[in-house]
């Protein structure tokens, strides 16, 4: 039996469905393809929206719900509110995921829906992600890692069912740019998004990330690149001054996951800086 067969075989048994809906290639596909298998009436496809959302991702989570018919709810989160979350040590991830799951699942409840599931995938389950403890207390399923669903195969999937951010990079909450134990703020979020947009702007393609680091932006996208960003290097860190930065760093190693977990000095190239 193919993967493909083994989701579809999962979603059909259960009566019905709230896809926790971020607009990700995996939770796109598996509210794709419970769309598909349950239909508009049991599966709900929910975006939890807070200033940690990037617009650009609600955007492209709209468009791939009118493209499938997705039947969408965009429920308001709080955990702006929590100052656990607001603390921003390394674990905030479980707080912003409580409060998600916990809002989801009450939405469940009132409308009527057996399962809450998340996009999930196999490869998740080996990373730094606190937030799979928080989904694990409010019993959230994650039908693609159920089945062995790695990204790859996500991807592979998504492609061949036709959902255009099949092959998009990651865009995790703006939060995960923030340095730890640098508190989240509204003003933090919008300055990360804004400084990512600028980067999308002049040309950079793949995974890139503005790291809030206090007062210095540390940008980090793939070593081919780097020839973009130095090219629009004064433009740049104009625009990341402007946004309230002091100083605007390349990261030399760049882009990876999970870098604000490193120790020890980087390699940086300074882009610009506050005289």
């Amino acid at each position: 039996m193919t993967a493909a067969a083994k989701l579809e075989g999962l979603i059909a048994t259960f009566p019905s469905l709230l896809v926790g809906y971020s607009g990700g290639v995996d939770s796109a596909l598996l509210a794709v393809v419970a769309q598909r298998v349950l239909g508009g009436r049991r599966a709900v496809a929910a975006m939890g929206i807070s200033p940690s959302y990037p617009a650009v991702q609600r955007e492209q989570a709209l468009d791939v719900a009118r493209q499938f018919d997705l039947n969408v709810v965009q429920i308001h989160t709080e955990e702006m509110t929590d100052p656990a979350y607001l603390a921003n040590s390394t674990d905030r991830c479980y707080f912003c995921k409580r409060e998600l799951w916990a809002k989801l699942s009450a939405l469940a409840r009132e409308r009527g829906l057996a399962i809450v599931a998340d996009g999930t995938n196999a490869d998740d389950l080996t990373e730094h992600r606190p937030g799979l403890q928080a989904a694990a207390e409010h019993e959230i399923r994650s039908p693609l890692a159920e089945v062995g669903y790695s990204k790859a195969d996500v991807r592979r999937e998504a492609r061949a069912l036709g959902i255009p951010i099949w092959d998009k990079p990651a865009a995790p909450c703006l939060s995960s740019r923030v340095m730890y134990g640098l508190s989240i703020t509204a003003r933090r979020l919008a300055q990360v998004e804004q400084g990512e947009a600028l980067l999308r702007a002049v040309g950079v393609e793949g995974d890139l990330r503005v790291r809030h680091r206090a007062q210095e932006a540390r940008i980090e996208v793939a070593p081919s690149q780097f020839g973009r960003v130095r090219a629009r290097a004064g433009h740049i860190g104009e625009r990341l001054l402007a946004l309230g930065f002091d100083r605007v760093t390349l990261d030399l190693r760049g882009y990876r996951r999970g870098s604000l977990l490193e120790a020890g000095e980087l390699a940086l190239e300074l882009l610009a800086e506050r005289t």
